[in-house]
């Protein structure tokens, strides 16, 4: 199973942050997840929410706000930088795209067009780029714009999306394996590429190794890969 760091090694460094994902390079981790975020001013930021209160205790809209204002309070991870470290290390990418937003499917866009800039270096690295989300049309979407390039996938944590999937790889909540693990027994005997968030205690590795997925997101990468 691929160990993917959870925003890097969230679990002991600022998610999203840096700091976070190198310290995932340090611990050994096979990919980075990151979800993905524009500013005002079209900058692609590693940012889960859609305001900084509960990471840095001023509210600020991520949409709202351009990228050096949001750099005053505190330091923001451009997605290409990180991009650039994956490719750099050789590092597999999980990149969530998160809906609703008030700049709509412009995320996407400038996402494929930024992997485009890339695209010679991501071949030649052999890196691994997953293009996930929650929402079942910016999965399509992601599909028409991949266009064979990327894998694409749905982030799922209920039976009902998890059975209308348009996409051969599916992000489960570790919850509904916990619950359901029939359900996710069938879906990977229909040969469904299965990763599990957020993984990080040892009764879920067990579930997890009855399984086989392809890989678990976790916030400790270093602690997982010793369990």
């Amino acid at each position: 199973m691929l160990i993917i760091a959870h925003r890097g090694a969230s679990g002991e460094f600022p998610e999203g942050s840096q700091l976070a994902y190198e310290q995932a390079l340090t611990e050994g981790a096979d990919g980075f997840e990151c979800d993905l975020r524009l500013t005002k001013d079209n900058k692609i930021i590693c940012f889960h929410d859609s305001n900084t209160k509960r990471l840095f205790g001023v509210d600020l809209d991520i949409a709202r706000n351009t990228y050096a204002q949001l750099n005053q309070i505190a330091p923001i991870f451009l997605f290409e930088e990180l991009l650039k470290l994956a490719i750099i290390n050789k590092k597999h990418l999980m990149v969530e795209f998160k809906h609703p937003v008030p700049t709509a499917a412009r995320v996407e866009k400038l996402t494929h067009k930024l992997l485009k800039k890339y695209e010679e270096k991501i071949e030649n690295s052999e890196i691994t780029i997953i293009l996930v989300s929650f929402s079942y049309f910016a999965t399509l979407l992601n599909l028409i714009l991949a266009k064979g390039l990327y894998q694409c996938g749905l982030v799922i944590k209920n039976t009902f999306y998890a059975k209308i999937n348009p996409t051969k790889i599916l992000v489960v909540d570790i919850k509904l394996l916990r619950h359901n693990s029939t359900l996710i027994t069938k879906l990977k005997k229909r040969s469904k590429k299965i990763y599990f968030w957020t993984v990080n205690n040892e009764a879920d590795i067990q579930l997890c190794s009855k399984i086989q997925p392809e890989g678990i997101i976790t916030d400790y990468p270093s602690r997982i890969r010793f369990l």
